[in-house]
């Protein structure tokens, strides 16, 4: 079971991020506060969980939760400033969202800029300690992938409502076959590489 809090008196706000590793898309935070006594035995790291248990998971979140916030980087952006600096913004973003203000805020990782002073901590694999990270890992996933699958449609032939953008075969041949979209991150000179990786 998750801890249910760091500290048994400052109001915590577990923060965490989707779509880091994608290709396509934006990177989507939540931050999320918790009650001290929340509990939930099958809470965990998004990535463990069932797409159906993350949608249980989230409105479980969304009816008990003291505040929630979620917010996005768009690939734009995270081509000006980098995915890490983007994710970093993307949880700012969420934070500054929160209808209460937190007094210390836990974050999935190990790297973080601090936000308003306001105390942080950085937790390695967090999402699997902490259930207020668990929490905002849960609905930064779902918010996200509900925003690929709804950019799915206006581009099917890279299977976003499978893959979320992430750089599947399926979805890195279409990159060859049908070249990029105004969704797609263009740091890396994509097609070159993919080209190199298929031999073609």
């Amino acid at each position: 079971m998750l801890e249910p809090y760091y500290d048994k008196v400052l109001i915590e706000a577990g923060c965490d991020e989707a779509g880091r590793g994608c290709i396509a898309g934006p990177v989507v935070a939540a931050a999320v506060i918790l009650p001290k006594d929340y509990c939930n035995y099958k809470l965990n790291d998004s990535k463990k969980l069932s797409e159906k248990q993350r949608l249980l998971f989230r409105d479980d979140i969304l009816n008990n939760a003291l505040a929630w916030a979620v917010d996005m980087v768009d690939n734009i952006e995270i081509d000006k400033i980098n995915i890490l600096n983007a994710s970093f913004l993307a949880m700012h973003k969420a934070l500054e969202k929160l209808i209460i203000i937190p007094e210390l805020i836990l974050v999935d990782g190990n790297r973080f800029k601090s936000y308003k002073n306001i105390q942080h901590i950085c937790v390695v694999k967090g999402d699997s300690k902490f259930m207020s990270i668990a929490a905002a890992s849960v609905l930064a996933k779902t918010y996200r992938d509900e925003y690929m699958s709804e950019l799915h449609k206006q581009f099917p032939d890279y299977q976003w409502d499978v893959n979320k953008g992430y750089p599947t075969k399926i979805h890195k041949r279409a990159v060859l076959k049908y070249a990029t979209t105004p969704y797609h991150r263009m740091t890396f000179n994509m097609t070159e590489q993919l080209k190199i990786e298929f031999g073609e």
